[in-house]
């Protein structure tokens, strides 16, 4: 979706400062509207709004969320003076000056970059007027491009202290159509995110009304990417909701995790190195940030156990574990860090215990080592005032992990069993738990407590079935191709007569690719390609998700029975065997400026992407030219490029 630009200008003719008419509509529709949609955005007055209501609602609503303001000055209009001092009151950014012929300037804002634009009897000057909006094209873009740049409100230049509201706060009650759309868009969005429905996600991110709304959108969204180990992509997400609020500590801290996991992954241009002075930049401006604290800790307490892990006996785990007292070192002194400043973040306080005790075990000398008995009472006592019914398990566990290190053997069997009672049978909870002791025994470390504490574990566990892993396909093949030409067509592009052929290079593309059971199809399945490379999916195994723009009637009343009956025919035997979802009922229905066959494509895309960007095999039937309507494969081909490589690519011009 584009974004949003609110226009404060006069309306209608007025009179000029030299007396002639200036017809500010007409600069509106020729020079203003086109120059800003040039840049990208959707242009909208308050007089646009046509539904019942409150015009000043209305305008005071766009000038509090809207992406950019452009102001035009050319008249002292105390309604555009007003308007502009409300958005430089409230936003540091986001503002545009514009001004047709005046003799004078305003005092406060004389200094200020304005674009000046030429007037020919009141009107757009014929002869300047391309570029004139060719300059206010680019001037909006360089704006946008410039959002973290030098804040360009008086107001908050000369208070640098002051702080902008946040979005959230900025609710105009009675502008009620706004915010019931902004309702509407946050409740499918959280409905999509309960049914782990990321393509969908990113489908309503790009949707958002305004860029305000679409950082939030594509924060949960690449949370939910990194939870299902799409690193690369999670992080891509992260990036685009911290470039819009740059100081958001929870972006910057899943942006911390997604370079750590990259890293360990061996993905190339990330290393520790890189996800260390990115919590490190952090903390330059959040230096008293448990959580920060407690993720750089993690990142060495990660690759301190990856540098011993791998070893086949005790001994040679141990010799390695303690030559690599540096980066042991640096985790207890961070977990120490996040503790001190949080008492209450009991997790860190037990990481950093645990792993000065390790480090005795060791024969190590330990940082924090004087602190020891008194940092055991603080992590009990910190455990015992959880409050969050939710952290119980976490909290109890800490105490049983403490009786690893202090106990006894009658201890830890008390703590773990009180912990378990709290787990509610979370079997991964539970198994978490177990990991840790496991890695514990891996070391010889504390054998007597830690043999118990396993035990109990695996009892607990051996009550419970481990839930069923979420199938993950080796390979993703997103398709997409032209329908069958109607009958009436007076270009040909897919001819009823070449389907054999087309339906032979599809068959033979997957054979190449290895297509079979451990694969995932993705098309929308109109007549034609979609269909075809349905059946030869089906064929192999592969199992077929069908994702349309319509309610399945609309889908094939548009897309399957211009083929002919027999489309119809062959669309209901893929049925039973496919999954079948429709935009409209999944993600709601697109907004008004919004195609919904572009929407399918990036639907269809962005769940592909999710797997992960390179499982992701692009094939298309395709002649290389632009379709009959937006939406068509020259709209997939373009954005799929913009991803992934992976392309395989039937041209019709070579195959007919």
């Amino acid at each position: 979706m584009k974004l949003h630009a609110f226009v404060a200008m006069p309306f209608g003719q007025k009179k000029g400062p030299d007396g002639t008419d200036i017809d500010f509509n007409a600069i509106y529709e020729n020079l203003l509207k086109p120059a800003i949609e040039a840049a990208g955005l959707e242009a909208f007055r308050a007089d646009e709004e046509q539904a019942a209501g409150d015009i000043k609602t209305d305008m005071f609503q766009e000038l509090l969320i809207a992406d950019l303001v452009v102001a035009d000055l050319t008249l002292d209009n105390p309604n555009v003076w007003y308007e502009l001092g409300v958005r430089h009151a409230l936003r540091s950014r986001g503002t545009v000056l514009i001004q047709g012929p005046r003799s004078t300037q305003p005092f406060d804002i004389y200094t200020d970059r304005k674009l000046n634009y030429s007037l020919q009897n009141g009107l757009p000057d014929p002869a300047t007027l391309n570029n004139e909006r060719t300059a206010l094209t680019d001037m909006v873009k360089a704006t946008l491009g410039s959002w973290h740049d030098r804040k360009i409100s008086p107001v908050y230049q000369l208070l640098p202290n002051l702080q902008e509201p946040q979005w959230q706060n900025l609710r105009v009650g009675a502008a009620k159509q706004f915010w019931e759309t902004h309702d509407a868009w946050v409740r499918q969005m959280e409905l999509a995110r309960k049914r782990g429905d990321i393509g969908g996600l990113l489908v309503l991110a790009d949707e958002a009304p305004v860029i305000a709304f679409r950082a939030q959108a594509y924060l949960k969204a690449g949370i939910a990417l990194r939870k299902a180990e799409c690193f690369d992509f999670a992080l891509e997400q992260l990036e685009k909701a911290l470039a819009v609020e740059p100081d958001r500590l929870l972006g910057l801290q899943e942006k911390g995790v997604c370079l750590q996991r990259l890293a360990l992954l061996g993905k190339p241009g990330h290393s520790l190195d890189r996800a260390r002075n990115h919590y490190r930049q952090i903390l330059e401006t959040h230096p008293n940030d448990a959580e920060t604290w407690a993720l750089l800790g993690r990142i060495d307490k990660d690759a301190w156990v990856e540098s011993w892990q791998h070893l086949n006996t005790i001994e040679l785990r141990r010799d390695e574990a303690a030559y690599q007292e540096a980066l042991l070192g640096q985790a207890i002194t961070s977990y120490n860090q996040a503790f001190r400043r949080n008492p209450g973040h009991y997790y860190s306080g037990i990481n950093a215990l645990t792993l000065i005790y390790l480090s005795h075990d060791l024969h190590i000398s330990p940082p924090y080592d004087e602190h020891i008995e008194s940092m055991a009472g603080a992590v009990r006592f910190g455990a015992a005032c959880e409050a969050d019914p939710q952290q119980l398990y976490w909290s109890q566990a800490t105490l049983g992990d403490l009786q690893v290190l202090i106990g006894t053997t009658d201890t830890v069997i008390r703590a773990y069993k009180d912990a378990i009672v709290h787990a509610e049978q979370d079997w991964f909870a539970l198994n978490s738990s177990l990991t840790q002791l496991r890695l514990l025994a891996s070391l010889g470390f504390k054998p007597e407590t830690v043999k118990v504490g396993i035990e109990t574990f695996e009892r607990a566990l051996a009550r419970l079935q481990k839930p069923e892993s979420k199938w993950q396909p080796r390979n993703v093949f997103l398709f997409s191709g032209h329908m069958l030409d109607a009958p009436d067509r007076t270009t040909p592009r897919f001819p009823a007569a070449k389907e054999t052929i087309a339906a032979q290079k599809i068959a033979e593309a997957l054979d190449k690719l290895g297509a079979n059971s451990d694969d995932l199809a993705l098309t929308q399945g109109a007549c034609g390609g979609d269909i075809l490379f349905a059946e030869a999916c089906l064929q192999r195994g592969v199992k077929l998700k069908l994702l349309q723009p319509f309610e399945e009637p609309a889908f094939i009343q548009k897309s399957v029975l211009p083929g002919g009956e027999i489309w119809r025919e062959r669309y209901f035997k893929i049925k039973p065997l496919a999954q079948i979802k429709a935009a409209p009922v999944e993600l709601g229905e697109p907004p008004k400026n919004v195609n919904p066959y572009e929407r399918c494509n990036l639907w269809l895309l962005y769940t592909a992407l999710a797997y992960g960007i390179d499982k992701v095999q692009f094939i298309c039937l395709w002649n290389g030219e632009g379709g009959d309507a937006p939406g068509g494969t020259a709209h997939m081909y373009q954005e799929v490029n913009e991803k992934t490589g992976q392309v395989v690519w039937l041209d019709t011009r070579k195959l007919w």
